[in-house]
Formats: structure tokens, sequence, C-alpha cells
């Protein structure tokens, strides 16, 4: 036996070893499970409910809205976004777009609608990032709420008949939407759609039970103007605002809430460079905000954040579980040591976590059909999902570590939008 083998061996049969295994295994079932049980209590209690309004409170609740529009080299999607923003059925409701250092024709896709006074245009010529496009167009806007959208999303003309509603409580302070997937036009992006029906879209879901949700959709995301100022506005120095900014409000105590009636179709990467760098750029953001927002877990009076928090750190968790693991069965299988507990044909349990996998999309596409009609169609690609993008999540969470353990930078981050070939 080769010391390469001894050493395999060693690790394989230590405790540790067991432990990891056990977690890498567990996890996924018992995730899969409380997002399945918890979705269908906010299905059953929520959904399909009006939304609760409060004694004394009028239901004629027609307060000004801000579309509010950021947007840098968006010239191949925003003018069919700036269309649909155009046709909200809402009384009372301005759009603001403001460009960030563009430097294609985004500001040419623009000007039809300014000159038609449907749209109003903060020209900024020198790239500064989402974040600080959007803190300087709020003291502009007229609307005591702000629909924040990115250039690619087209939104449904009710979608403000389902946002504004929640903010007759005054504990509101954001409210997601829900993206749904427009370009379905390859592999890649069906992938995306099933992702975002049967996963993110069940987790927020299961989080507005837990009390406290991870993250607002950078996509479609509507604020109280007063609590974003509260606040102190999005954060310039991060990658993911939107996480940061949903973090800082429910710190706050102030109330986030997801409503899946809000639909926006939007634009997603086609090719897998693309979309790598999206996921890095997420996974990146997610280690900031857990860095800077530890002091959760230290005081008492933060207990509500406690589960997003956990949750999000056990994921982190078992991704280096997923990349340590496989990494050392390739080198058993590469060295003719089979790995222990590790078996290239389903056993049991990995069947157990397929199934459930599946369930979970199942239930995903069956919740969200009312909102996706065409959902059903890729239904057959979630075989696929915990193959390709379970291995995707957990190298670009890896890949990311150090940002766990570092302060976020101090300069702003700038946009490095690809649009070229994506819209479809």
């Amino acid at each position: 036996m080769t010391s390469l083998q001894t050493l395999l061996e060693t690790i394989q049969h230590s405790g540790l070893y067991w432990v990891t295994l056990l977690f890498f295994a567990a996890y996924p079932v018992v995730t899969s499970v409380m997002w399945i049980t918890t979705s269908l209590v906010f299905v059953l209690r929520w959904e399909r409910r009006e939304i609760d309004v409060a004694p004394g409170t009028s239901k004629v609740y027609l307060p000004m809205v801000t579309v509010l529009m950021p947007a840098h080299n968006e010239e191949a999607v925003i003018e069919r976004s700036l269309a649909a923003a155009c046709e909200i059925q809402y009384p009372r409701y301005e759009i603001i777009v403001v460009n960030d250092g563009s430097t294609d024709g985004t500001v040419a896709a623009i000007m039809p609608f300014v000159r038609s006074g449907r749209v109003r245009l903060v020209d900024k010529r020198v790239n500064e990032g989402k974040a600080l496009a959007i803190n300087d167009a709020l003291p502009l806007a007229r609307g005591e709420i702000v629909l924040t959208l990115d250039a690619d999303a087209a939104p449904e003309p009710d979608i403000l008949s389902h946002i504004v509603p929640h903010f007759r409580s005054a504990r509101v302070a954001a409210v997601t939407g829900n993206p749904r997937v427009r370009n379905t036009s390859n592999f890649l992006a069906r992938l995306q759609a099933i992702e975002f029906t049967s996963i993110i879209s069940l987790l927020r879901r299961s989080q507005r039970v837990w009390g406290r949700i991870v993250t607002v959709s950078g996509v479609v995301a509507a604020f109280r103007r007063s609590a974003l100022f509260d606040v102190g506005g999005f954060s310039p120095n991060m990658p993911t605002e939107d996480i940061e900014v949903t973090w800082k409000l429910q710190k706050r105590f102030y109330d986030v809430r997801y409503e899946p009636g809000a639909v926006v179709w939007m634009t997603v990467p086609l090719s897998l460079r693309a979309h790598f760098r999206q996921r890095l750029r997420w996974a990146r953001g997610l280690m900031q905000v857990l860095h800077k927002h530890r002091d959760v877990l230290a005081h008492w009076r933060f207990r509500r954040m406690w589960p997003v928090f956990v949750e999000s750190s056990l994921s982190i968790l078992w991704a280096i579980c997923f990349v340590v693991l496989t990494t050392l069965w390739i080198v058993s299988y590469a060295v003719g040591y089979p790995p222990v507990g590790a078996s290239p044909i389903p056993n049991f349990w990995g069947m157990t976590i397929g199934t459930l996998c599946l369930l979970q999309l199942a239930v995903g596409a069956w919740v969200d059909r009312r909102y996706d009609r065409g959902i059903w169609r890729f239904f057959p690609y979630a075989i696929f999902y915990p193959l390709i993008y379970w291995a995707l999540l957990a190298l670009t969470t890896v890949l990311s570590l150090r940002h766990l353990f570092a302060a976020p930078r101090s300069q702003p981050v700038t946009w490095t939008t690809q649009r070229a070939g994506r819209a479809s």
C-alpha cells in the first residue's frame, strides 16, 4: 500500500470524516423537508388570502410610487423593460431611470420615453455602481414607496396592486417580488427557470414563515423611502447591495415581506461563463454580509435573525463538505482505493436525497404555476439540477470563502454589465 493510500485510509476511518459524511448526507434532506413544509404553510396562511388590514385603516390606499430603474450598458434590454413599466396599472406613479455611466446606446434607447413625458432621466457620466445610482436618485423621487427594477426586468401590469397594500402596515419597509425567467432559449436558462421557481421562490416563502428573509430580490423590490433613509440607503461597497440592505432593515426591526404575485420577467445569463461570474458575485456578497453582520449572534434583540444567519452559514459549510469530499473521492478512485461512504451507483441515501430534491422542485413548480403557466415544460430539466447546480454553487462558495473573514473594501462596487447576446 502506498503512502497516499495509507493517508486516504486514515482520513476515511477518522471520526471527523464520519461526522462530515453524516452532515453532508443529512443537510439536504433536512432543509428540503423544512422548505417544503414551511413554504406550504405560507401558501395556506398568506398567499391565498387578502393582505391583512390594520384595524381602523382604510382599504383605499394609493400612495405615490416611484419606479426606479438603474442602468449601465443596457441598450439591448431597457427599451422593452421601460415599455412594460409604462403599462403598469396604477393611478399614481412615476418612472425614473438612472443611467450610470453607460458607454453604449442606453441613453438613446431611453430618450423616446423621456421626450414623451413618461420617464425622468438622471444621466450620470461616471460608472459608480448600482447602489450609488439608486442612492443618488432617492432624493429626487416623489413617491413614498420606491419600486426598484433591474433594467432587464419587464413587470406585469398589476405589479403595484400586489405590492402596495403591504405598506399599509407601518412596520413594512420592503416587499420583494417574484422574478421569472423570460429568455428560456437554452439548457442553462431552463435550469435557472426551475431554480427561481423551486429554490429561490420556495425559500423566500419559507423564510417569510420564519419571520426574516435573507434577501430581497435585486431584480424587483419595493421600499418605503423613509426606511431607506433611516438605514443610510444602499451600501456602495457591497457586491450584493440587495442582501445588505435587507439585513440593515431587519436589524432596525422593520418587516421585509415576499409577494409572489408581484411578477417581473427577467433576462438571465445564457453562457456558463457569465452565469458562473454572477454566482461568484452572489456568493462573495453573502460572505461579506455575514462577516459585516456577525454581531446578530451576540445580541438577544436580533434573535429573529438567527435562523437565516445559521441557515446561510450551514449552506456554506455544506458547500465546503461537497468540494472536499468530492475531491477526496476522486483521488481515492484514481489510486484504486474505493472511498468509504461513496459509490458511483446511487444507494439508498443518494436516492432519498434525489427524490426529495425532485419533490421540492415539483412543489415549487406547482405553487408557482399560477404566476408562470409554462413552468411545467421545464420540469424534466429538474433531474439535472442536483448534478450540475450543486457542483457549481459549491465551487463558487468555496472560491469566495476568503470574503467571509475579510471586511468589505471601501471603494464602491461598479457595474460590469455584459448584455450582448443575452436578450431574446
